[in-house]
């Protein structure tokens, strides 16, 4: 603990003097922790009740709200930081001794937090809960006042309004752009270029389809036919494979060099940090303006460039931005962190609900895997802000399929009981594919922090996609856009597809095309198709693990579900093969043998495996499954799905956490996961001792009286800590409050600026001068010059100086026998920043979040151990 320390000052007795900085003054001006005199005092001092009337005027912010959270009134006193010159060589003055040289300078509770700090979970939201009495309290006060009390209490719907319908705008627009921009690879629509190849051929007479079911028609030309190349020959198909691989490193440059110059924050998809910023943490410029712009636009370009990333994760982090930057236009949740994040909770789900088509799986993403705090009625409004995201992607039909289904399932076909071994089967392999992509994936990004690799972000990214073009070309289903691959995928054969994945061999001809099909053996197609999609399960696998991590937006979403649908779709085939050439089996006789109609739907293992393998990656279960049931449309396959991703989790948690939570513990974020329960066995007393030493570790605190500003400054400049306890005094460590770093160094700057003047008679009252934060900061946060040199001059004047406010009398305090299992529910439920532990109310020690979540992951290590 610091000790305080004397010395003599110096004086100033010319009326007209200058003021500047005096070390001495520092070293003999002290701070002393007493009460604030009462009103009754004041006026005996022969202070005026005006006086009086201005402070309490001044004490309140620029919205109206009370600022008085330490419960102290006109008859108590509060707790404050008294500096005080002893000029006369009394170790501790009376007030009346100094009457003439108090300054009182009183600092409001502070709304800005500095970057990469954790909220005040319960002093925001008290403070709101002042705010919106006040509010109400003068409703009635005018139709200005009562506007202002309707607008306040509307402002949240207004909001999720906003962001629902930008957020729908944005899906819209990069979804139509991504599938344009992707076709360019290919070729061109000669009559119009800028539609895509599907919206060319639609006026087509004449349509045709490939191998793959792509649309072939007079209108669409591709690169060879345009520079005169026969479709046949080898140099047209070169010409192909060169332009393939173009306009994919054109794409990539593009966007790596806009996010590595101008917005690193848009990389990746966002979720982990999206996760960490609902939970209280604050990362300025993460959900700024230009993040949103440049991601939105990334997404386009990084899509199309064929990287194995998707566009949906990143929709979360661009809806979140919607959220953030409409929440500014409403002070209820501008200017209160802890309400504002309602907004990016609604605004998470809003992005699920946009990128899929899924408004109730957005919701229960939201609560079962995003959000932190998610009270009730933030429900009604994320449910308000998803229907009216999910609306505005309707009206804008970005699929061309006249709803918001992405992968629409356009069969009904009941599933049999013995499918579900291969259900299960699925499940298991999403899981343990889950657990291969995170492990392999954070060790390479690992090695990227320390090798040389990680320093050329943009060659990285450059030489990754030519690797890509190169390998994909070749396979036509990877030279399909993911969502183009799971589409077919997860299809149902009709009559007149003659794609290799409809390639049977039937012996019955098929009279209408409404006929039933009837199961077949594969043909010669199928096996073809067999091939390549093992080649593009292969390439996919092997692609994503490093692609994922770049410095570009990728999202592992749609990957995920694109390897998960090529995997069920190959053991969809091989069990419709299988069930067919064994109808006489009695476990298929049941189910196959009673008509030759299809039992085995392999576009059905296709669903089954997507959402297998994305909950293997991300171990959802209950809003994975909803969203599954909504993108496909195919309710009638819940229990299929229930089965694989419960399998796949069961599988994944068994060799480690999902990859969300692995990304966020890689980049070092002070996330406290809240579902988790850990076997801590010790106390509180327990916690706080160093394993070195076996002793209680020193702590850095603020004595309530006698301290002077030399040793202040000295203290927070060699121990930066974000708070620091007051308590009585050394001999009696009794905490008595808390005091934040930043008001310390507000003083403190202000107390040390160089100012030089001249004036005749002094125009401050050297009585009581009240300076607010209000003047002393703007309202962006930032120093104002008038106030400033208001509060420098106040505190440069007056040899007696009384910090209002400044300390925290209601720390949260614990004993040192209180259960660490207590201890770590209270940072989750009550949102601490840190707790007091006491012994025979003696301070002991202090607990953070950050020692929270050092102990629970030793805590898991061992338990890991232990088994």
């Amino acid at each position: 603990m610091a000790s305080p320390s004397g010395g003599s000052s110096s004086n100033n007795t010319s009326s007209e003097r200058k003021l500047t900085r005096d070390t001495s003054l520092d070293s003999h001006a002290r701070f002393n922790l007493s009460p604030v005199p009462s009103v009754e005092d004041d006026e005996d001092d022969g202070v005026g009740h005006e006086t009086h009337q201005g402070l309490t005027r001044i004490n309140q912010d620029d919205s109206g709200e009370e600022v008085d959270l330490t419960g102290s009134g006109p008859s108590g006193g509060t707790t404050t930081v008294t500096l005080y010159d002893k000029n006369d060589g009394i170790s501790s003055p009376p007030p009346s001794r100094h009457q003439e040289q108090v300054t009182n300078v009183t600092y409001v509770v502070r709304k800005h937090y500095e970057n990469f700090e954790t909220i005040d979970w319960l002093k925001d939201l008290m403070r709101n809960r002042i705010r919106h009495r006040n509010t109400r309290a003068h409703r009635r006060d005018g139709w200005k006042k009562r506007f202002a009390f309707w607008f306040d209490t509307w402002s949240g719907w207004i909001c999720v309004l906003l962001v629902g319908v930008s957020a729908g705008l944005v899906a819209g627009f990069v979804d139509i752009g991504a599938k344009w921009m992707s076709h360019w690879r290919t070729g061109i629509c000669a009559p119009a270029f800028w539609l895509n190849r599907e919206q060319c051929c639609w006026g087509s007479r004449h349509v045709e389809f490939d191998d793959v079911h792509n649309e072939i028609c007079e209108y669409w030309k591709s690169w060879s036919d345009l520079f005169g190349f026969n479709e046949l020959s080898a140099s047209a198909w070169f010409l192909q494979y060169f332009m393939f691989i173009f306009w994919s490193v054109v794409y990539a440059a593009f966007i790596v060099v806009l996010v590595v110059g101008s917005a690193p924050y848009a990389s990746g998809s966002g979720i982990p940090e999206i996760k960490t910023i609902l939970s209280g943490f604050i990362m300025y410029g993460y959900l700024g303006k230009w993040t949103f712009i440049i991601k939105s636009i990334g997404m386009i370009f990084a899509t199309s460039a064929g990287l194995i990333v998707g566009k949906e994760g990143p929709f979360v982090h661009i809806s979140c931005c919607c959220g953030n930057l409409f929440s500014k236009l409403f002070p209820k949740y501008g200017q209160n962190e802890a309400r504002k994040r309602e907004i990016l909770s609604a605004a998470a789900a809003t992005g699920v609900s946009v990128a899929f088509g899924a408004p109730i799986g957005g919701i229960l993403f939201s609560l079962e895997e995003i959000s932190y705090y998610f009270p009730y009625k933030t429900l009604w409004r994320t449910f308000f802000c998803c229907m009216i995201g999910a609306l505005v992607v309707r009206t804008i039909n970005p699929y061309g399929n006249g709803h918001e289904i992405q992968f629409p399932v356009e069969y009904n076909v009941p599933w049999a009981t013995f499918e579900v071994v291969p259900f299960i089967g699925l499940g298991a392999l999403g899981g343990l594919w889950g657990t291969l992509f995170i492990k392999t994936n954070i060790r390479w990004l690992k090695y990227k922090k320390t090798s040389r690799i990680g320093q050329y972000p943009r060659a990285e990214v450059i030489l990754l996609t030519i690797i890509t073009a190169l390998v994909c070309f070749p396979n036509h289903y990877l030279r399909l856009t993911m969502p183009e691959l799971i589409r077919r995928l997860v299809g149902q054969c009709h009559v007149d597809d003659h794609m290799d994945l409809c390639d049977y061999e039937r012996e019955i001809p098929i009279g209408t095309a409404s006929a039933k099909l009837y199961a077949a053996v594969a043909g010669p197609g199928i096996h073809r198709a067999l091939w390549q999609l093992l080649w593009a399960l292969i390439v996919q696998i092997t692609l994503v693990i490093f692609t994922i991590g770049t410095k570009v937006p990728s999202g592992l979403i749609i990957p995920s579900i694109s390897i998960g649908a090529i995997a069920g779709r190959i053991i969809g085939i091989i069990t419709e093969q299988i069930a067919y050439r064994n109808q006489h089996l009695a476990i298929l006789r049941h189910e196959c043998g009673v008509s030759n109609e299809h039992c085995v739907t392999p576009g059905l293992y296709a669903v089954v495996g997507a959402c297998a393998f994305l909950g293997g990656v991300s171990r959802m279960t209950v809003s994975l499954v909803v969203i599954m049931s909504e993108v496909t449309g195919g309710l009638s396959y819940i229990v299929p799905l229930m089965v694989a991703a419960l399998t796949a989790k069961w599988v994944g948690d068994a060799f480690g956490e999902g990859i969300y939570e692995e990304n966020v513990k890689l980049s070092g974020y002070p996330y406290l996961e809240n579902r988790e329960s850990y076997r801590l066995t010790r106390k509180a007393g327990e916690a706080i001792v160093d394993k070195r030493t076996g002793e209680v570790r020193p702590l850095i605190c603020i004595v309530q009286d006698g301290m002077t500003i030399y040793q202040i400054d000295k203290l927070i400049r060699q121990h930066p800590h974000s708070i620091y306890p007051v308590v009585l005094s050394t001999d009696f460590p009794c905490i008595v409050g808390q005091i934040q770093r930043r008001d310390l160094l507000a003083v403190l700057k202000s107390r040390k600026t160089q100012l030089t003047y001249e004036q005749s008679k002094p125009v401050l009252n050297r009585k009581i001068s009240v300076v607010s934060m209000s003047n002393l900061l703007n309202k962006s946060g930032q120093p104002s010059s008038l106030g400033m040199r208001r509060a420098s001059l106040a505190l440069q004047a007056s040899r007696v100086l009384q910090l209002h406010k400044l300390v925290d009398r209601a720390p949260i305090l614990v004993t040192d026998q209180t259960p660490m299992e207590a201890v770590i529910d209270m940072f989750r439920k009550l949102g601490c920043r840190q707790l007091f532990v006491t012994k025979n109310g003696r301070l002991q020690g202090i607990l953070t979040r950050k020692d929270i979540i050092r102990l629970m992951h030793e805590a898991n290590v061992s338990e890991k151990m232990e088994h």
